[in-house]
């Protein structure tokens, strides 16, 4: 059994279709839920732009915290990516998070004229990609930003501008070299419950492997929060509860993104589940 003792967050995971994808958001705010996500395929023309929406959406909402679900790198600089999520926050109170993935369509990624990486070349990338935004986030030294690399090149950038909290970086990964970035130097992990190859049972091996490389990386796995996108739930509140109380407590899940595109789930996710399983796992924690 692993719980990492993170506090629990509840979430939706909205598609990026315009004005009904801000509408879920603010129903999601005013519902009490922590977390707004928004799929990001900058190639999909019935989508609206994930970044452009976010923006939009933090001004519509309140207390809300908002990240795409996950952001396509290849598609997105990382300097340029960096000082928009600086900035965004900003501008929101401090209420962005980064969702990161290394980009998994390359032929709809190379018609927008991005590269076209094997899967093993986008982790490259993405590794080289995350000092980078963390670099232009630190503004405790005046040293400007310089990264070589064979993907990225920063040559003498200015930090700046400081988020207004500690952004998360959190990771879409499920294959191993992934997951062993996502513990090197992620902040979370954010995978969806349909593509774990065994479901719940993949999770002690995935996890095992994140938390290995943040120990060989001089991390502790508590440094990675894990998050689960779910598309689909069987039963009702009470079962979707007892659900999650298990996932927190057997497999250290510590967020809970619900898709499908519905204000009545919202609802119910933030005024039933959420509360029911902070209380589960807070009585098994107090034992």
């Amino acid at each position: 059994m692993t719980d990492y003792g993170h506090d629990l967050l509840f979430g939706t995971f909205v598609t990026p279709t315009g004005p009904e994808a801000v509408a879920l958001a603010v129903t999601a705010d005013r519902a009490g839920l922590d977390l707004v996500t928004f799929q990001d395929h900058p190639y999909q023309p019935s989508f609206v732009d994930t970044w452009t929406l976010m923006a939009y959406v933090a001004a519509k909402t309140d207390r809300i915290r908002i990240t795409g679900n996950v952001l396509n790198l290849p598609l997105r600089p990382p300097a340029v990516l960096a000082r928009a999520a600086a900035s965004l926050d900003i501008l929101s109170g401090g209420r962005i998070e980064l969702g990161l993935g290394s980009g998994g369509f390359p032929d709809a990624i190379a018609a927008m004229g991005g590269r076209r990486l094997t899967p093993g070349q986008g982790i490259e990338a993405l590794a080289e990609a995350i000092p980078i935004i963390r670099d232009l986030w630190d503004t405790t030294t005046r040293d400007r930003v310089n990264h070589q690399g064979t993907y990225y090149n920063v040559a003498g950038a200015k930090r700046g501008p400081s988020p207004a909290h500690d952004i998360g970086i959190w990771i879409g990964a499920y294959k191993p070299k992934m997951l062993a970035l996502t513990g090197r130097l992620g902040n979370g992990w954010l995978p969806s419950m349909d593509y774990l190859p065994k479901g719940a049972d993949s999770l002690p091996e995935m996890n095992a492997r994140i938390d290995d490389a943040a120990l060989a990386a001089g991390r502790a796995p508590t440094d990675i929060r894990r998050l689960l996108n779910f598309m689909r739930l069987d039963g009702g509140p009470a079962q979707w509860a007892e659900q999650f109380a298990d996932l927190t407590l057997t497999h250290g899940i510590s967020g809970f993104i619900l898709g499908g595109d519905d204000h009545k789930l919202a609802e119910t996710l933030a005024a039933e589940v959420a509360p029911a399983t902070r209380e589960m796992v807070a009585k098994e924690r107090g034992h």
